[in-house]
C-alpha cells in the first residue's frame, strides 16, 4: 500500500509539473536572480559596472557593526513596523468584523470598495495627498477652522505621527482583507450557540471569534510588518528630517551615494533580522493560529 501511495504521489507531481513550471520560472527570474546579484554586490568593494578595480570584502557588513547609527535606525524601523501593525489591527479588525458579520448586500459591497480603493492609486500619489491634508493651511487645518469657533493650527507634516498616518492608510487594507476572509468563514451557528449558553457578546468575541480569526490576523500582521520595516518613501516625504529610518539609509546608498555594495549589505542584514524575528515568533504564532 505504501509503495502504491508513493507511486501515486510521484504521478501527481509529474502531472502537476507543467502547471508549476511557469510560476517557479517566474520566481527564479524575478526574485532569485536579482537577489543573487545583490548578494554578489554586497561582498564587493565597488561595482564592476563603474570600471573601477574591485575586490571581495566583508567590510560592507562590518560597517553595520562598527557604526551605532545603523543599529539605532534599525531599531527605530522595527518600532515603526510594530506601531503601524498595531494601529492596522485596531482599525482593520473591527472593520473586517462589520463587513463579515454585520453588513449585507450592497452596503457591504460599497464599504468593501472603499477599503480596497487605496490599491487603485499610486503609492506616491497617496503619500502626497496626505501631505496636502496634514500640512499647515492644508485640508484638515482649513476644514477644522471653518467649523470650530476658535482658531487652531494643525501642522503634522514632517513629524512621526504623519509617517504613522501615511503608512497605516497604505497597509490597513491588508489587515481588513485577511481578517475578513477568516471571519467570513466562521459559522454563525457557533456564535448563536455561545449566546444561547449564556455568554455575553464580549465573551463570544474573546473565546470564539478572535481565536478562530487568528490565522487572518497573523497573516495580516506579517504582510504589514515586513514591508513597513524597510519602507522609505512615506518616511522620506511625510517625515522630513525626522523620517530617517533604516530603509531611507538603504535608499540613499543606492540612489544618492551610489554605494550599491553597502546598500546591498544593509538590505540583507535587514532581511536576516526580519527572518530571525519571524522564526522566533513562529512557535507562538502557530499556537495562537
Amino acid at each position: 500500500m505504501a509503495a502504491e501511495g508513493a507511486v501515486a504521489v510521484r504521478g501527481g507531481l509529474r502531472s502537476a509539473l507543467p502547471l508549476l513550471a511557469p510560476a517557479y520560472l517566474w520566481l527564479t527570474v524575478a526574485i532569485f536572480l536579482p537577489l543573487s546579484a545583490m548578494v554578489f554586490f554586497s561582498f564587493m568593494t565597488d561595482l564592476p559596472l563603474t570600471g573601477k578595480p574591485w575586490a571581495f570584502t566583508l567590510g560592507n557588513y562590518a560597517a553595520f557593526f562598527s557604526q551605532n547609527l545603523y543599529l539605532t535606525l534599525l531599531l527605530a524601523s522595527l518600532r515603526l513596523g510594530l506601531e503601524v501593525t498595531l494601529w492596522c489591527i485596531v482599525i482593520g479588525y473591527p472593520a473586517a468584523y462589520v463587513l463579515a458579520k454585520v453588513l449585507k448586500g450592497r452596503s457591504r459591497e460599497a464599504i468593501f470598495l472603499l477599503v480596497i480603493l487605496p490599491f487603485w492609486s499610486n503609492g506616491l500619489v497617496r503619500i502626497f495627498s496626505w501631505a496636502m491634508v496634514l500640512r499647515e493651511g492644508g485640508i484638515l487645518d482649513t476644514a477644522l477652522n471653518a467649523v470650530l469657533p476658535f482658531k487652531i493650527n494643525i501642522d503634522l507634516m514632517y513629524s512621526y505621527p504623519a509617517i504613522i498616518i501615511g503608512l497605516v492608510h497604505s497597509y490597513v487594507p491588508y489587515m481588513v482583507l485577511t481578517c475578513y476572509l477568516t471571519l467570513q468563514a466562521i459559522d454563525d451557528s457557533l456564535l448563536e450557540a455561545g449566546r444561547s449558553l449564556g455568554a455575553s457578546r464580549l465573551q463570544v468575541l474573546k473565546r470564539v471569534i478572535v481565536p478562530l480569526s487568528m490565522p487572518g490576523l497573523v497573516a495580516g500582521a506579517a504582510l504589514i510588518f515586513v514591508p513597513v520595516v524597510g519602507s522609505f518613501m512615506a518616511p522620506r516625504i511625510l517625515g522630513g528630517r525626522s523620517g530617517t529610518f533604516y530603509g531611507t539609509v538603504i535608499e540613499d546608498q543606492f540612489v544618492a551615494v551610489f554605494n550599491w555594495p553597502l546598500g546591498a549589505a544593509l538590505s540583507f542584514i535587514l532581511l536576516a533580522v526580519v527572518l530571525i524575528i519571524l522564526a522566533l515568533a513562529a512557535p507562538v504564532l502557530r499556537r495562537v493560529a
